[in-house]
């Protein structure tokens, strides 16, 4: 009998924390909808002391998921796990993930702390917690340079203290496979009462090695990965979750273990977090890259012809890529478009919000001759659920490029109500159009990223635009969509601009 591994998805919360990559509260919601689709586990919905905002998404997502546990970060202080604790209030099931640093430099350069004290202070962390749920998790951040017998101290103590989850991360990325796998096995085998908790492993990949580290964790014992969509997170992101997934499951001759996940739900999981948080996947990106079934080589084309396992190892369809089209039209009605929208797993927070979306629709479905699945999804995470409250919004947009001639822009927009206008000129229709809105708005930002993707095939696919500004230190991402790629670059700038003036700066969970 193989052993469950257990897989909990930190997409919302450490893959939040990627520049520009903050969550709306509704947008944790979706994505925290997909998740449960997806058979996740434990999703960790935030770090509810970071700011009012986070506790409020975090309450949110543990008012509506029924069928994986919700999970909130807090540092060992009694500020943080009380925040964590009122935010899951309403879960079905909630888990409180609490952690402190255990490493020398972290000890001695960050928090000024004796290791006697922080053995302490993560006793009293899981003890308190213990108040709100009987699902604790501890982690010891940086254990990856943390001393064998510290680690073996503090895990035996939270362990008496009633932690069910003990948490092994690599915080800095710093390990390499074999190491990482042994670490593990030495503490299942030394810590006392190992056998009473799950053992799970957090690994970064800052040398890329974070999927090969958790694995080699789950070969030496570990049965709880922490990942996220894609990879998602902060520096070089976090393990991956399809990649964790997908390598056990077509890896059974190796691992003694399986998870729940629903693998025809990876595709559309990572598509959504890829548009809701403005990151693209490379094409060649393992599970979920454009590229990541497609045969170049001639030799492999007529293997595959032939037979699909001379150069396959995995099914397309098993991790959820498929051609699924939408067969709505401009004649379509508001109940057959909600039903394919529910079938999808986007849920309408209300009828006012449905036709806004289904208006968009109908827009859309002028301009182009087929709707994709992916199109919806893109209607609904880059446009979907527009807040009334937006300082700017786009008017009208009139471009000219010629060859040989001075590409030109003139923007209309609305500034809190306002029609402004203004023209301009610049390397090329978006350039100008750029410059156009700044001589609106003058925000002093910089652009750090432009980058445009196709969301479907074909030259009347809808572009998906990404742009991420950045001021006085604040990092943002805006997206926008369109048939016509200046309208969608237009779009995201304006909608990054909403969220440099609008959103509230969240903490660090670190800082």
């Amino acid at each position: 009998m193989s052993e469950q591994l257990i897989i909990f998805d930190t997409t919302l919360r450490d893959g939040e924390q990627s520049p520009g990559a903050a969550m709306t509260k509704d947008e944790k919601i979706r994505i925290a909808r997909q998740l449960e689709r997806l058979g996740v586990d434990v999703i960790e919905a935030g770090f509810a002391a970071a700011s009012p905002g986070d506790a409020e998404a975090i309450r949110s997502v543990a008012g509506i998921i029924k069928n994986s546990t919700v999970c909130s970060l807090a540092r060992a202080n009694e500020r943080d796990v009380r925040a964590a604790g009122e935010a899951i209030k309403p879960a079905a099931a909630g888990r409180i993930h609490t952690f402190i640093a255990t490493s020398p430099i972290h000890m001695e350069k960050k928090l000024r702390m004796q290791p006697d004290q922080v053995v302490e202070a993560a006793v009293k962390a899981v003890q308190l917690a213990l108040e709100y749920t009987d699902d604790v998790e501890f982690s010891a951040e940086d254990a990856v340079r943390s001393e064998m017998d510290f680690l073996c101290r503090v895990f035996e103590a939270v362990i008496k203290a009633g932690a069910r989850t003990l948490n092994v991360p690599d915080t800095v990325g710093y390990s390499i496979p074999a190491l990482w796998g042994e670490r593990m096995r030495q503490l299942i085998e030394r810590v006392p009462n190992a056998d009473q908790v799950i053992w799970s492993t957090h690994c970064h990949n800052d040398l890329g090695m974070a999927v090969a580290n958790s694995l080699a964790a789950v070969m030496n014992g570990a049965r709880q990965v922490e990942c996220t969509i894609n990879g998602l997170g902060e520096r070089a992101g976090n393990a991956a979750l399809e990649e964790v997934v997908m390598a056990v499951k077509t890896r059974r001759d190796v691992f003694n273990c399986d998870s729940r996940i629903d693998t025809t739900q990876i595709v559309p999981s990572s598509r959504l977090v890829s548009q809701i948080t403005g990151y693209p996947i490379q094409p060649n990106k393992a599970i979920v890259g454009a590229n990541a079934f497609s045969h170049e080589s001639g030799i492999h084309q007529d293997g595959v012809l032939k037979h699909r396992e001379t150069y396959e190892i995995m099914r397309a369809e098993d991790v959820g890529w498929s051609h699924n089209k939408l067969t709505l039209g401009k004649l379509s009605g508001r109940n057959a478009f909600r039903t394919r929208l529910h079938e999808l797993g986007i849920i309408m927070e209300s009828e006012e919000a449905l036709n806004q979306t289904f208006a968009r629709f109908k827009d859309l479905a002028d301009k182009k001759r087929e709707i994709f699945d992916e199109d919806l999804h893109a209607l609904v995470a880059v446009e979907g659920h527009l807040d009334t409250c937006d300082r700017f919004k786009l008017i009208s947009l009139k471009v000219c490029s010629e060859t040989g001639e001075t590409p030109y822009a003139r923007i209309v927009l609305s500034d809190g109500g306002n029609e402004l206008s203004a023209d301009e000129i610049g390397g090329g229709p978006v350039d100008a159009t750029f410059r156009a809105i700044e001589k609106i708005v003058e925000s002093g930002s910089t652009l750090l990223l432009y980058s445009v993707n196709n969301i479907t095939t074909g030259t009347d696919a809808q572009g998906e635009v990404t742009v991420r500004l950045s001021r006085n230190g604040r990092i943002v991402n805006g997206q926008g969509a369109d048939t016509d790629i200046v309208i969608a670059s237009a779009k995201a700038y304006l909608n990054a601009l909403n969220k440099l003036f609008g959103a509230e700066e969240r903490a660090h969970p670190q800082v």
